[in-house]
């Protein structure tokens, strides 16, 4: 039975597994509320029913998040079972993490053998976006896991010729899409594709297969929004970050067309800048972006200031360090702010962006990015074209090891012929191809995303890897000229991609890394070039030394969340940062709560529905995280146009609200809604509630509601009609 049960075994997956839950779950316990956005969603949603159902961002059902409920239920249940912790909520993402990684071995296995499958896992596991994004309240690795689910259904369906299993494989699209709205759609070509070209049954079941699984997609898809938006507005929470409170227009407009066109985005990530609603932006405090949930905080900036990987520009900016290069659309696009809120940026060593709002403690000295270099772009996500994903920013999260896929993707398609049956190893590699592709020339050419949206990319990347090298392996021992090659200009191409990458953090990392990795990779590859004739069975161990030796760096990037910390669990990214900067992380301030303010608001409530008001959710999020219920009167960013004046004077004589706290450095929300509450409301002195006085520099991030108010002083009015 041992024996057996050995057999049964692989010992390699379990240390695969192993080492992806090490990289995804260590540590996390130490990131206080991760993502506070969606972490005071899930505090709202264990209130009650109507709360979870909506994923209502606030307790009293005001205003939803800008994203679908389905990944949020799922932290709601962790948060239920374990309490709320910053690690429950990122428990979810990070064992989807480990499940995609072992999903990966056993979709590769029955057609490219156990090596190929290893492999994959393998370069699952240490794409450095994977554990970087899994170590969060973000959705995409639990939307990533879903669509895997729905890979091993849709092979499981062709091989065994059954419908039920097509239907199911579609159908974790429609759930995906519940997640993340039109991301999961991303990868629906391939999924016809390939039933389309593998499934052996005629051509009439197949085009009514097709059709009953889109069918349950699209029911899938739509079912909760339709529910949604079927449901009066003054039953249900505002629509987050929408402009006519239509789950419908959230999901095809901001989170759909206008991801691949930019347009609609006043600021990077806008959700809903000003659009003729009367709403001025400021960009968000901690420079977070405007209008998009899992990037987690408001707009204008990357969180904390947030350009690359751990909060830097560049490769590596310093978190809140924005170049021109990298920011300059941000700045631009802002420049309607408050002019109370608006800075000249003419400290040219920090570079900071804040014009743009940001807090001072998002630049502390840092240049942008190692050498002062950075990615480029909106977020670090450099400029669109052909080569995007080879750009810094980019490269460093997801494409290390994408020459050899790219080669391998080859090797697997050289036989391939229309004329002839195609094979279960080509037809795989056609979807995999189909999956790569689309999703790889959305980011080439998108006009707004983040860096962790790559993990898209990693499923597809580390299956050319792991069934690529088996099958370049096959033609370097099998066949003569230039097919026999492709294995070692594959090792040597990924090695120079490599050691031209790690040029831009020399200033992080040394020069160890890049001569290691250089010199490695050239003299396996070079002895793959020279010994092709000589003993087999050692060409075999080169060949796999040379992949290991590829994938060293990779390996070294996908830990960094765990050796630097965690840089940033709002816009999370993997690599290497400068210690002993002064960089505040978040976590450290982005939770913390005006004592003063509450214990003040409390005393003098008179039992008001909202604590207090303020403009944003960023301004809330501690507050709710903390039990306290706060209104976020223009929703994520400021910019919802929830409120009108009418409205709000009405909730004010209902005795709903009394106290809004205005300023800070964050967005600024409707001026005509800050307009009235001037107006009509009577300002209470700072030293009654914040302990220092009006005229105090001390305002600091300690005794504000959101981190990094640095120098953005906040207003509280007393309304009363």
């Amino acid at each position: 039975m041992k024996k057996f049960m050995y057999k049964r075994i692989d010992l390699i997956l379990l240390g695969i597994i192993l080492l992806s839950a090490f990289l995804n779950i260590y540590n996390i316990w130490k990131n206080d509320y991760a993502n506070a956005y969606y972490t005071a969603a899930v505090k709202s949603m264990l209130e009650n029913f109507h709360n979870f159902f909506y994923a209502s961002f606030d307790p009293a059902g005001f205003v939803t998040v800008d994203k679908p409920p389905l990944t949020f239920w799922i932290q709601t249940l962790s948060a239920a079972i374990f309490g709320l912790h910053g690690w429950s909520v990122m428990l979810p993402q990070a064992l989807a993490g480990v499940g995609s990684v072992v999903l990966l071995y056993f979709l590769l296995k029955p057609t490219f053998g156990i090596t190929g499958a290893r492999i994959a896992s393998l370069t699952m596991a240490i794409t450095p976006i994977v554990p970087a994004i899994s170590r969060s309240n973000n959705i995409d690795s639990m939307l990533v896991f879903t669509l895997l689910i729905g890979v091993w259904m849709l092979f499981r369906g062709v091989r065994k010729n059954k419908a039920i299993w097509v239907i199911g494989a579609f159908a974790m699209i429609g759930l995906g899409f519940n997640m993340k709205m039109m991301q999961a759609f991303m990868v629906a070509p391939a999924f016809y594709l390939f039933y389309i070209t593998a499934a052996k049954v005629k051509w009439k079941k197949k085009i009514g297969i097709l059709a009953s699984a889109t069918a349950v997609m699209m029911a899938l898809s739509l079912s909760w929004a339709v529910v949604v938006d079927s449901v009066s507005a003054g039953d249900r929470p505002y629509m987050g970050s929408s402009q006519t409170n239509s789950v419908l227009e959230l999901a095809f407009g901001y989170n759909g067309v206008a991801r691949l066109t930019g347009q609609g985005q006043s600021t990077p990530g806008g959700g809903g800048a000003d659009k003729g609603n009367g709403n001025e932006m400021q960009a968000p405090p901690n420079g977070m972006e405007q209008g998009e949930a899992p990037e987690g905080m408001p707009s204008g900036a990357p969180p904390n200031g947030q350009g690359g990987p751990n909060g830097q520009g560049g490769p590596n900016q310093a978190n809140g360090a924005n170049t021109t290069n990298s920011d300059d659309s941000a700045s631009n696009d802002s420049s309607n702010t408050d002019s109370s809120s608006t800075q000249d940026n003419t400290n040219s060593e920090t570079q900071t962006s804040e014009d743009n709002g940001q807090r001072d403690f998002l630049s502390k000295g840092d240049q942008g990015g190692p050498g002062g270099q950075n990615g480029g772009g909106m977020f670090n996500t450099g400029t669109p074209g052909f080569f995007r994903l080879f750009q810094i920013g980019l490269a460093d999260q997801i494409s290390w090891v994408l020459p050899f896929a790219l080669f391998g993707c080859v090797g697997l398609l050289s036989g391939i012929r229309l004329r002839k049956q195609w094979s279960d190893e080509e037809k795989e590699s056609l979807f995999w191809l189909a999956w790569l592709g689309p999703v790889g020339v959305f980011f080439s050419i998108a006009g707004f995303f983040h860096q962790y949206y790559l993990i898209m990319l990693a499923p597809p990347i580390a299956a050319f890897v792991g069934a690529g090298w088996v099958k370049l392996f096959k033609l370097y021992q099998t066949e003569k000229g230039f097919k026999s090659m492709l294995l070692p200009i594959a090792i040597l191409a990924t090695t120079a991609f490599e050691v031209f990458t790690l040029k831009s953090y020399i200033d992080q990392i040394g020069m160890v890394w890049s001569i290691g990795v250089g010199v490695a990779g050239t003299l396996l590859s070079l002895a793959l070039f020279f010994f092709k004739q000589k003993e087999k069975r050692a060409t075999y161990f080169v060949s796999l030394a040379a992949l290991l030796a590829i994938l060293v760096i990779p390996a070294f990037w996908a830990s960094t969340p765990i050796i630097y910390g965690d840089g940033n669990s709002v816009m999370p990214a993997a690599g290497p940062t400068t210690m002993g900067n002064g960089n505040m992380k978040m976590g450290e301030g982005q939770n913390s709560i005006n004592e003063n303010l509450v214990s003040y608001l409390k005393k003098h409530s008179d039992g008001e529905t909202y604590l207090f008001a303020t403009s944003n959710a960023s301004s809330a999020a501690p507050y709710i995280i903390e039990g306290e219920t706060v209104m976020a009167m223009g929703g994520f960013s400021g910019s919802d146009p929830i409120l009108t004046t009418e409205k709000l004077e009405e909730m004010v004589k209902n005795n709903e609200v009394k106290y809004f706290l205005i300023g800070g450095g964050g967005p600024g929300g409707s001026s005509d809604l800050q307009t009235w509450i001037k107006e009509h409301g009577e300002e209470v002195p700072q030293e009654e509630w914040n302990g220092t006085s009006s005229n105090s520099d001390s305002d600091s991030d300690s005794n504000s509601g959101m981190p990094g108010r640095g120098g953005q002083s906040e207003t509280l009015y007393k309304v009363e009609l």
